[in-house]
C-alpha cells in the first residue's frame, strides 16, 4: 500500500510541470501586434538595423572634430658621440673643451599635436549629410519591416481563428452526426429503417469525424506558429478575441500613399547624392590647422622646454584628380539607378493599393452573400428535415442538407475573417497599418 502511495506521489510531480506548461492566453488582434513588436527577432533586428546607421552617422560626425594626439618617447643610447655647434668662445682651451663629447646615454622626448581639418572640398561636410540621410533611410526601413511583422502576425492570428472556428462547427455538426445514427440505430432495430441509410449516417458521422481530426490538427499547427513568433512560453494556447471581425469601421480607404520603403530609397538617392560630392572632393587640396609642443632632454648635452609650434598645412594628390572621374561616373550611375528604382516602386505601390481595395470591396460582397446563404441552408436543412420526419424525402437529401448547412456557416466565418484581413492588407498596402494601431 504504501508503494502504490509512494508510486502516486512520484506521478504526480512528474505530470505537475506538465500542466503548469499548458496555459490558455486570450488575445486581441491589437495585442498579437504589441507582442511582436515588442518580443520578436524580427523586431528587433529592425532597431539593431537603426542604431547601426546612427552609430555610422555619429563615426561620420566625429571626422570634423580635431586630432589631438600625445606621445613620449624615452631612448638609451650606446656611446653617443654629441658635439654642439654653437661656439662658447675663441680660446684654443675653451674650443677643446667646447668641442669636448658630453657622456650621453639617454634621450627624453615629449610631443603633443592637435590637427583641425579647415578644408577639404566639402568632403567632410557632405559625407556627414550621406551618413545622415542613410541613418534616415535605415528608420524607415526599420518601420517598413514592422509593417510586414504586424501583418505577418495579423494573417497569423485570422488563420488561427479560422482553424478554431472550423472545429468549433465541425464539432458541433459532429454531435448532431452521432445523434442522427443513434436514432436510426433505433429506428433500424425497430424495422423502420433500411440499414443501408443507418450505414449512410454512420459513414457522415465517420467523415465528419476524420475533418474534425485534420482541423484540431491544423489548428495546433497555427497556434504552434504565432506562439513561436510572439516569443510566448511554448506550450501556450491563444484564444483569439475576434469581437470585431466584420464589424470594420468605415474608415477611408483612399488614404495618401504613405509607404516606408518609399521613403527609404528616396533617402537612399539623397545620400548617394551627397557620395557625388564626396568624390569631387578630390578635385580640391586639403588644408588643416596644426599645432604642437615639444619638450626633449638630451642627457649632458640638450634640454628644449616650451617649443610651442602653430601652423598651417596643405596637401593635394595629384593623382586623384584623375582617379575622381571614375569615381563621380559610379557616384552618378548609383543615382540614376535609384530613380529608376523609385519610379518602379512606385508605380508597384499604386497597383497594390488598387488591388488591395480591390479585394476588401470584394470581401464586403461575399459576406452579404455567404449571410444570405448561410440563413437559406438553415432553412433548407429545417425544411429538408421535416419532410424527411413525414416521409417525403430521403436520407441522402437529409445528409446533403446538413453537410450544405456547415459549409454555409463555415463560409459566412470566414467571410467575417476575410473582412478584416483585406482590410488591413490594404491599410498595409498604403503604409497606415502600423499608425492605424497607434490611433486606436
Amino acid at each position: 500500500m504504501k508503494n502504490k502511495f509512494f508510486i502516486f506521489l512520484l506521478g504526480c510531480f512528474i505530470y505537475m510541470p506538465t500542466l503548469q506548461a499548458q496555459q490558455t492566453q486570450t488575445l486581441t488582434i491589437e495585442d498579437a501586434v504589441t507582442l511582436a513588436l515588442k518580443n520578436s527577432d524580427a523586431s528587433k533586428m529592425a532597431d539593431a538595423k537603426v542604431l547601426t546607421a546612427q552609430s555610422e552617422w555619429n563615426v561620420a560626425k566625429n571626422l570634423q572634430y580635431p586630432d589631438a594626439k600625445l606621445s613620449g618617447q624615452y631612448m638609451r643610447l650606446a656611446n653617443a658621440d654629441v658635439k654642439l655647434k654653437i661656439g662658447a668662445g675663441n680660446s684654443d682651451s675653451e674650443d677643446t673643451q667646447s668641442n669636448r663629447s658630453p657622456s650621453v646615454h639617454q634621450l627624453l622626448l615629449g610631443q603633443a599635436n592637435v590637427s583641425l581639418p579647415l578644408f577639404s572640398g566639402f568632403k567632410l561636410q557632405n559625407t556627414v549629410k550621406a551618413s545622415e540621410n542613410l541613418y534616415q533611410a535605415a528608420t524607415f526601413n526599420a518601420k517598413n519591416d514592422k509593417e510586414q511583422l504586424s501583418i505577418q502576425v495579423i494573417i497569423g492570428f485570422i488563420n488561427l481563428y479560422k482553424a478554431k472556428q472550423t472545429s468549433l462547427l465541425i464539432a458541433e455538426n459532429l454531435k448532431s452526426a452521432q445523434q442522427r445514427v443513434t436514432d436510426f440505430s433505433a429506428m433500424e432495430q425497430n424495422g423502420l429503417m433500411a440499414r443501408n441509410d443507418l450505414l449512410k449516417a454512420q459513414l457522415q458521422e465517420s467523415n465528419i469525424q476524420l475533418s474534425l481530426e485534420e482541423a484540431k490538427k491544423n489548428e495546433n499547427i497555427l497556434n504552434y506558429r504565432l506562439v513561436t513568433l510572439l516569443k510566448l512560453p511554448e506550450g501556450t494556447t491563444i484564444e483569439t478575441a475576434t469581437p470585431n471581425f466584420g464589424l470594420v469601421s468605415n474608415q477611408n480607404t483612399n488614404l495618401l500613399m504613405s509607404r516606408n520603403d518609399l521613403e527609404a530609397l528616396r533617402y537612399q538617392k539623397k545620400a548617394t547624392e551627397n557620395q557625388i560630392k564626396v568624390a569631387k572632393s578630390k578635385y580640391f587640396p586639403s588644408l588643416a590647422l596644426t599645432g604642437g609642443y615639444i619638450a626633449l632632454d638630451l642627457q649632458n648635452a640638450l634640454t628644449v622646454t616650451n617649443a610651442m609650434n602653430v601652423g598651417v598645412g596643405i596637401s593635394y594628390n595629384l593623382s586623384d584628380i584623375f582617379k575622381a572621374k571614375s569615381d563621380v561616373k559610379l557616384a552618378k550611375s548609383r543615382v540614376e539607378e535609384l530613380k529608376y528604382a523609385i519610379d518602379m516602386k512606385a508605380d508597384d505601390i499604386k497597383i497594390a493599393i488598387e488591388n488591395a481595395r480591390q479585394d476588401y470591396e470584394l470581401a464586403l460582397k461575399k459576406q452579404e452573400v455567404y449571410t444570405a446563404s448561410e440563413a437559406q441552408a438553415t432553412e433548407n436543412y429545417r425544411i429538408v428535415k421535416d419532410k424527411y420526419d413525414n416521409g417525403l424525402m430521403d436520407t441522402n437529401d437529409l445528409l446533403e442538407a446538413d453537410v450544405e448547412q456547415l459549409q454555409a456557416k463555415l463560409n459566412l466565418s470566414y467571410a467575417n475573417a476575410n473582412i478584416s484581413q483585406k482590410y488591413y492588407e490594404l491599410l498595409t498596402a498604403q503604409g497606415q497599418l502600423t499608425s492605424a494601431f497607434n490611433q486606436n
